[in-house]
Order: structure tokens, then C-alpha cells, then sequence
């Protein structure tokens, strides 16, 4: 389901928008040169950034956090969405990237967790665009967070 930015439940996206925002300044957008993970130092672990292929198009994993990585079920960086059947064009991450590509502007979203810990129901994420040329998009930066079951929630 997609969000406006103001329903940012996470602290941590909250602080990823607040730094894209603090990178772009008056552009649209940031670029990726921009980016420097030693000032990211506290979102580090829940950050993802793809690099946006063209003709066809397709997206690739170029860097996955410390906690992402460890909710995924393989390692992913370096790989694209269409080599997994989840995430090929059609599938809600595909969507979102392409939204992103298209409006160039941030996009919220929060989805259903189905990764290997039981513990977590929902994963909330925010997707901005990165450009070097400050028109189109080339790389996009997400933040990540996962949220845990309540006490007293049943078990799926």
C-alpha cells in the first residue's frame, strides 16, 4: 500500500528523507556523489541502493545494509530484479521503482513482511531518487525498516 510522506511511521525513514532532503537543497534531486555513507552512519544498516538499468529496463542491487541483508533469504547485491520471480515488471517493488523513475520525487509504501523471522508483520520503506544529471534518475536510494509484531498478535 503506498503512503503519503507524512505518514512515516519509522523514525529511521524519517531521518533518511530528512538527509535526501538536506542533500538535494534547491534541486529536484540529489545525485549519488552526494551521498556519504560516513554522515549515514545510524540508517546505514537499513539502506538499499539500486542502480537503474535502461534499455531494457531492470534494476540492481549496488549496496544492501547490514540489517536488510540479514532479512533476505540469498545474497542479492549485484543481481537484478528480474532474476527473481518476485520482483520482475508487474511486482509491487517494480512498481514502486518505476514510480520513482517516473515522478521523480520519494515514494512511501508499506507491505506485508514474508521473510525468514517470524517476529516481524510489516516492512514500511521509502524510495528517492538519485541523479547525476539532475533530470534522470539513475540510482535509488531506499530506506528499510521492519516492524515487529505487537504482544498479543496471533502467529501467522
Amino acid at each position: 500500500m503506498d503512503g503519503a510522506l507524512t505518514e512515516i511511521k519509522s523514525p529511521t525513514l524519517q531521518q533518511a528523507l530528512a538527509y535526501w532532503n538536506e542533500k538535494r537543497g534547491h534541486r529536484p534531486m540529489p545525485a549519488r556523489a552526494d551521498i556519504d555513507p560516513m554522515e549515514m552512519i545510524p540508517i546505514l544498516p537499513h539502506v538499499i541502493l539500486l542502480d537503474v538499468l535502461r534499455d531494457p529496463l531492470d534494476f540492481r542491487y549496488r549496496l544492501i545494509g547490514t540489517l536488510v541483508e540479514d532479512h533476505m533469504s540469498a545474497p542479492y547485491t549485484g543481481r537484478r530484479f528480474s532474476e527473481f520471480e518476485g520482483q520482475r515488471q508487474g511486482s509491487r517493488l517494480w512498481t514502486c521503482s518505476e514510480r520513482v523513475l517516473n515522478e521523480k520525487q520519494p515514494v512511501r509504501s508499506d507491505i506485508p513482511y514474508i521473510g525468514p523471522m517470524r517476529d516481524f508483520t510489516t516492512i514500511e520503506d521509502i524510495m528517492m531518487p538519485l541523479s547525476s544529471d539532475g533530470e534522470s534518475v539513475d540510482v535509488i536510494f531506499i530506506a528499510v525498516e521492519y516492524i515487529r509484531k505487537h504482544a498479543g498478535q496471533d502467529e501467522a
